[in-house]
């Protein structure tokens, strides 16, 4: 994961270091789908989801 991706998450959605650490253990085998186990576990909305793809365009 990108350092750009890893502020955002904090920063802008206001993910906890713990959210993000379980999201990257439930993606071992598929590290893309970060976006994907954020939204499924609900830790993001459809907003925010599309917000996330925005920042992994132009990172």
């Amino acid at each position: 994961m990108s350092e750009t991706l890893f502020l955002f998450l904090q920063q802008d959605l206001g993910l906890t270091t713990e959210q993000i650490g379980f999201a990257l253990r439930q993606i071992k085998q598929a590290p893309n789908q970060l976006p994907m186990i954020l939204w499924q576990y609900g830790m993001v909305n459809l907003q925010q989801l599309d917000q996330i793809f925005d920042v992994l365009e132009t990172a």
